[in-house]
């Protein structure tokens, strides 16, 4: 629970950042923190054995660690 919020503290502080001074430079950390939240967010379900939601957040979570992955690559 403690991850949860740190990481969405987070992203939504990146988030934030980059729409009140439009500088998308850290647009990378702020996906690679979603996709730990979704992580997260995903274990905490399959614990409630939700067990199509969870594979659909961790699906979400790979899939943004690749773009994040790639946009460190790139720049």
């Amino acid at each position: 629970m403690i991850l949860r919020i740190l990481f969405s503290i987070i992203t939504l502080a990146l988030a934030g950042y980059g729409l009140i001074t439009r500088n998308f430079e850290f647009q990378a950390y702020l996906i690679l923190f979603l996709g730990l939240s979704m992580l997260v967010t995903g274990i905490q379900e399959f614990q409630q054995n939700k067990k199509l939601t969870g594979w659909l957040l961790i699906v979400v979570f790979a899939f943004s660690l690749f773009v994040s992955i790639q946009s460190f690559i790139l720049h």
